[in-house]
């Protein structure tokens, strides 16, 4: 799937909120998407993602930013956040999310 097949509010709390605080991570949301059939399968992996950069946060940022390494803390906290909105558009039932029409 492609980005533009996410939901307004997967969107806005993934990729908007990942590019907000440093490009580089919203291009590791970017590509996840396109390894996804679905929103749903996009969210797991998305929270399953942020797991994996949380048990090693240090590698993590080399790993994913080329430069202009953020602070650890800010980074975490940024994690959370997105972790937070995933967590959000979950409890909503896809019949109820909105996307763009064409």
């Amino acid at each position: 799937m492609d980005t533009d097949d996410l939901s307004e509010e997967v969107y806005k709390g993934i990729i908007i909120k990942s590019d907000l605080f440093h490009h580089d991570l919203a291009l590791q949301f970017g590509v996840l998407s396109s390894n996804c059939i679905n929103e749903s399968e996009y969210l797991e992996k998305s929270l399953l993602m942020i797991t994996e950069w949380e048990s090693d946060i240090e590698l993590a940022i080399d790993e994913i930013f080329f430069d202009n390494y953020p602070q650890i803390k800010r980074f975490k906290s940024v994690l959370k956040e997105i972790k937070e909105s995933i967590k959000d558009v979950q409890k909503i039932p896809i019949g109820k999310r909105t996307y763009e029409k064409w």
